[in-house]
């Protein structure tokens, strides 16, 4: 298990407002019991996470640790930022080398403008003077975009990648999992319980069957040790923001181990996939036979975004992604051209939805 640093404890909900006695008490306890992962980067905490792992890891823990953080991708403006970037990072973390830099959140056009920019050969000038020791990436974009970053460098060490019980086939996916390793890279899993969407707010069906297993755990626990049987992860991230998250999830990684999950307990959570997509207000199975939208409108994804909003009753996350989205792709583009229907195999009504998708999602709170 690794520790990372994006949900660390903030007080008056200001993100960028630690709470440094208890994020640093967290930070030292995981590493006493064993954690040697740390993941961080630029903008988490409001530039201010970098700055509170750097004092967390005085006094010896440093050495206790490997360290790793990410280039923000998007906001390289210039070749000239990357140094920048690295240099100001090195000095909040009060380190003169960082174990694994990332780039940050790779698709395709972060991708394409920072290989064109030479990043590669960036990254081996800072490994060889010592500031870095291994390259990586971490991603958000589909499959193809994934297999291109893995195939045109020869020497990354290591990816993130999104991946939990219900994220088979999002983004990278399982494809992704077993492609990378495949080719020798270590693979970090983010995301291991969807920013907490499994374990709070568990509607009732789903807690029946979570409860109809012979074995006892919690829904944290069963979303971790599902990531962990999977003999391919190197490491898994949660995000913790109480020391009892910590106790909980180093207990748990205790009793983890690649392919020690039984067929029944593998049905069970196959269950729960399939019960949560049931009660999902939109039938969609993400098939993307409604892409391309002849209008640019962001069809799948929006009502992927919909689809979360409502069944794990957490909009926060849906709604910042809907929001990243540039305005000509969101759901009020939509000219009811009806094309996108004739072509789902599902039968949905999908304009009614993203009229219903661009109201919730669009809102401020």
């Amino acid at each position: 298990m690794g520790f990372g640093a994006m949900r660390l404890p903030i007080i008056e909900k200001d993100p960028a407002h630690i709470d440094e006695l208890k994020a640093i008490e967290m930070i030292r306890y995981a590493i006493d019991n064993g954690v040697n992962y740390l993941d961080t980067a630029y903008p988490y905490h409001e530039k201010h996470g970098e700055i509170l792992l750097g004092k967390a890891l005085l006094n010896g823990y440093r050495e206790k640790v490997k360290l790793a953080t990410k280039l923000p991708s998007w906001l390289v403006e210039t070749p000239d930022d990357f140094d920048c970037f690295l240099n100001e990072q090195l000095e909040k973390l009060q380190t003169d080398h960082i174990d694994f830099y990332l780039l940050h959140a790779l698709n395709s056009t972060y991708w394409k403008r920072l290989r064109d920019w030479e990043v590669l050969k960036w990254a081996e000038h800072a490994i060889a003077d010592g500031r870095i020791k291994y390259l990586g990436f971490s991603f958000h974009d589909d499959f193809e975009v994934f297999k291109d970053i893995v195939d045109t460098y020869d020497k990354w060490t290591l990816c993130q990648i999104q991946y939990n019980f219900m994220d088979i086939e999002y983004q990278a996916g399982t494809k992704g999992l077993q492609y990378a390793a495949k080719n020798g890279l270590a693979v970090v899993i983010m995301e291991p319980l969807r920013g907490g969407q499994l374990t709070v707010k568990i509607p009732k069906s789903v807690n029946e069957l979570w409860e109809s297993a012979h074995v006892r755990r919690t829904p944290a626990d069963w979303a971790l040790q599902w990531i962990w049987n999977h003999s391919e992860v190197s490491v898994l991230l949660s995000g913790m923001s109480t020391m009892e998250q910590v106790i909980e999830n180093l207990d748990s990684a205790d009793r983890s181990g690649g392919g020690t999950l039984s067929k029944e307990e593998l049905i069970i959570i196959d269950k729960v996939r399939e019960e949560y997509r049931r009660i999902a207000p939109i039938a969609c199975t993400n098939c993307k036979y409604c892409m391309p939208c002849p209008n640019g409108v962001e069809i799948a994804a929006i009502l992927e975004y919909y689809n979360d909003a409502i069944t794990y009753d957490n909009p926060r996350a849906p709604r910042f992604l809907y929001r990243n989205l540039s305005e000509d792709k969101r759901a009020n583009q939509c000219v009811e051209c009806f094309e996108c229907e004739e072509k789902c195999p599902q039968g949905i009504p999908i304009s009614k939805h993203l009229k219903e998708a661009h109201a919730w999602l669009n809102k401020s709170k």
